[in-house]
């Protein structure tokens, strides 16, 4: 089964917003004050002159065990077997905002003009016209890559072989298992909320 996924090569994001939270918000019409993503400024740490900070984006995580999709009363958020991608049938869904709540990395919105949860999907509609998602496509300092992660030619296993292990990694599970990765090189990896997130470097 295909899994895409996105990885964000944390170095060469420049905490624009509008590359990527912008676009996104463009393409998809998303509501003032609402945003599919967010955005973490990551530090300063360290000790005067010695200083790193980083900024990081953070989407659905497209997880393996999805803890939206288990919570669904409806079954309206599902994982597409044809990409691996968590989506949600508007037609389906009730607005409980199951979905929403248990999400570990809270990346996902409630459309309030149609009541129903919105999320990331990689710009599903998108990929299926053969284009790549409007986040990558706007990002200036190219550090958005989506791709199967299956696939050893794809962009996403290609930047992630050319990055060390160690440099690799994933925000905590949950129990969900995301699929979603983070390059960092130069800087110490941060939690990016001390009670729902905690580092996680790629094993293998």
């Amino acid at each position: 089964m295909k899994q895409y996924v996105m990885v964000v090569d944390i170095d060469r994001c420049i905490g624009c917003r509008g590359g990527c939270q912008v676009a996104c918000k463009t393409e998809h019409e998303i509501a003032l004050g609402d945003s599919r993503s967010k955005l973490y400024a990551m530090g300063p740490e360290g000790t005067y002159p010695n200083l790193s900070m980083y900024f990081m984006p953070v989407m659905c995580q497209q997880c393996a065990n999805p803890s939206c999709v288990a919570v669904c009363p409806t079954g309206a958020c599902y994982k597409d077997s044809a990409d691996g991608v968590i989506k949600i049938n508007k037609e389906m869904c009730i607005g409980c905002e199951s979905c929403k709540n248990t999400c570990p990395y809270q990346t996902i919105i409630m459309n309030k003009e149609l009541r129903v949860a919105d999320k990331c999907t990689l710009c599903a509609e998108r990929r299926e016209r053969g284009e790549i998602p409007a986040c990558v496509k706007n990002c200036s300092g190219q550090a958005l890559i989506v791709g199967d992660i299956g696939d050893p030619g794809s962009s996403v296993s290609k930047a992630l072989a050319k990055a060390e292990k160690e440099q690799c990694y994933q925000l905590q599970a949950e129990g969900n298992e995301p699929s979603g990765l983070f390059i960092l090189r130069g800087a110490k990896w941060l939690e990016v909320l001390p009670h729902k997130y905690q580092n996680k470097k790629k094993e293998g």
